[in-house]
């Protein structure tokens, strides 16, 4: 697991907690700082790594890489499939079995997202619909885990806030471009368009969910979609928009996403 950390000590702090809460004992956690400059955030990391124990490691970037640099960096330094974690992220129970077990059903599968209540496609609530982070996400996920059974549907992208990564796809593709997408924003689209080009598979990994604060990590370094981040994008993918645009218009989705909002609603955890 590769966390990216640049300041947001609340949202890190939920993050860890729950990572440690969720995680397997040996399941290996590379934090990699992005030479946050919240004085704060060290002490913080340093806290969680010590009482994690071995299988946690913290690595200090001196110089900014930027999230794309970061990402990359953790890519290179870790040998399995991955999963990215963005430090404004909750983690519930099962989430990184789930994923793993995703892209374990298909050798072909090259990235696979969780739901989410904020994350565009792989939002819960709707299409590119926008909740607030759930009182309990562990019973969220627990009724998502536990209702009907995963069917990984295929997706146009991955969605970046969580998004577990095959190696055989960082093998086949190499890792995000960073000379193209510079710090951030757009970098987790064309590596998704980079797989479905090579004959490899981006899915929603329909029996987990992640809770996801948004807008928060990395957001100080000016990190945020804007329309260079897409004219980037479709110079080299012209086909993506209109692809993602068929794709929210169908919503392929929906017939999952309203068995997990039917079961959420007897529960009471969705109005």
């Amino acid at each position: 697991m590769i966390v990216p950390v640049h300041n947001a000590v609340a949202e890190l702090e939920a993050c860890l907690e729950s990572v440690y809460r969720t995680t397997p004992r040996d399941c290996e956690v590379l934090i990699l700082d992005d030479a946050s400059d919240d004085a704060r955030t060290q002490p913080l990391l340093r806290s969680w790594v010590g009482r994690a124990g071995l299988a946690w490691r913290l690595e200090i970037q001196v110089k900014n890489l930027g999230f794309v640099g970061t990402v990359n960096r953790g890519m290179e330094m870790t040998t399995g499939d991955v999963v990215l974690l963005n430090s404004d992220t909750v983690a519930t129970p099962g989430w990184y079995e789930g994923l793993r077990r995703c892209l374990r059903q298909d050798p072909d599968i090259a990235t696979a997202t969780p739901w989410t209540n904020n994350g565009e496609i792989a939002s819960i609530g709707g299409m590119c619909q926008s909740l607030a982070v759930p009182a309990d996400p562990d019973k969220v996920a627990s009724v998502i885990q536990s209702t009907g059974s995963p069917v990984y549907p295929d997706i146009p992208t991955a969605v970046g806030f969580c998004m577990a990564v095959s190696r055989r796809a960082i093998q086949m593709l190499g890792v995000f471009d960073q000379e193209l997408f510079g710090l951030g924003y757009g970098e987790e689209n064309d590596f998704s368009m980079r797989a479905r080009e090579a004959g490899l598979k981006n899915v929603l990994c329909d029996d987990v969910f992640v809770a996801h604060v948004g807008g928060r990590s990395f957001e100080p370094r000016g990190l945020r979609p804007d329309e260079h981040s897409m004219s980037r994008l479709l110079s080299r993918h012209p086909e993506y928009h209109k692809l993602v645009h068929e794709f929210i218009a169908t919503d392929p989705l929906s017939a999952r996403r309203n068995e997990l909002l039917a079961a959420l609603h007897d529960a009471g955890l969705m109005t």
